[in-house]
């Protein structure tokens, strides 16, 4: 057969794509025609789309995780600006918290630094220093990755215009009159001096002690459950005397039961959910249900 009788399409496209110099090509392109704001600009007046993107850690180079994260919401970002709207994705960094300060003690532990010895202004402007330079570093890889956001007015949690907007926010709750002192558990390293996220706290393999207890039914609407008792069970009896309400699931079956053991329980009803009712007896064996 000859290629005069094969009718192959004819493209620009060449048949080999050398990615490692047509990306890097394509993304110096972008820059040049400033791609973002004229993709802004073509958008004006259209329905906005807005990405609200959890701010990676300002503290080392992007890994797989990072990339698939930033990679996904690109998507998601473009699928809505080839949609019609107008697509709108501000990048932005996380840089407080034991990742970063983590990173500046690793510092003084090769130089032998005590960081006790360090001010402690002295020590927030080495991770504020430390975390500038990654966000620098990351801006690239993102811009690597074919991501494209507002990467000349991205925005940090130091900086001091979001640390501002932060506190405006705060005084709007405070007009409303929503603010309030509270009480709320905060982890904290003894050895660190500082504040934990939770993913940051590994947690030994605990067995807690539980016990069942009962709460009488003073008064119902069903003459059935009057002179019985609501079972629950629990690992933190502490809070029983603080306790407020029971919840029931209308979606589960319970049921109500005699007891017919001859001491303390004898001719007490109870009420469990039917589904753990086998567990209940077979966990409290020594009474005959």
């Amino acid at each position: 057969m000859s290629n005069s009788q094969i009718n192959l399409p004819k493209t620009a496209f060449s048949m080999k794509a050398n990615l490692p110099v047509r990306e890097p090509e394509i993304l110096e392109y972008w820059k040049k025609i400033n791609l973002y704001q004229e993709l802004r600009q073509s958008s004006k007046g259209k329905e906005k789309f807005v990405l609200h993107d959890g701010p990676p850690y300002a503290n080392g180079n992007i890994h797989m995780g990072t990339a698939l994260n930033k990679i996904l919401k690109d998507i998601i970002v473009k699928f809505h600006q080839m949609d019609g709207k107008d697509s709108i994705y501000v990048p932005g960094w996380d840089c407080h918290g034991l990742p970063i300060e983590w990173k500046i003690e690793e510092q003084y532990k090769k130089n032998k630094k005590n960081k006790n010895e360090v001010p402690i202004v002295e020590f927030r402007k080495e991770c504020r220093s430390f975390a500038e330079k990654w966000i620098e570093v990351h801006k690239g890889q993102f811009k690597r990755l074919g991501v494209i956001g507002d990467w000349e007015n991205y925005y940090s949690t130091m900086s001091y215009d979001a640390e501002a907007q932060i506190v405006r926010e705060l005084g709007k709750f405070l007009k409303e009159g929503s603010l309030y002192r509270g009480f709320k558990p905060v982890l904290w390293s003894t050895v660190e001096k500082t504040a934990l996220a939770d993913a940051e706290v590994e947690y030994q393999d605990h067995k807690s002690d539980t016990i069942y207890t009962s709460f009488p039914v003073k008064s119902s609407n069903l003459k059935e459950l009057e002179g019985s008792e609501i079972i629950i069970w629990t690992t933190t009896p502490w809070t029983i005397p603080a306790n407020k309400a029971l919840a029931y699931n209308e979606a589960l079956d319970y049921v109500l039961i005699q007891l017919n053991d001859d001491g303390d329980f004898k001719n007490r009803k109870i009420v469990v959910a039917e589904a753990l009712l086998d567990s209940v007896i077979k966990e409290c064996s020594n009474k005959r249900l």
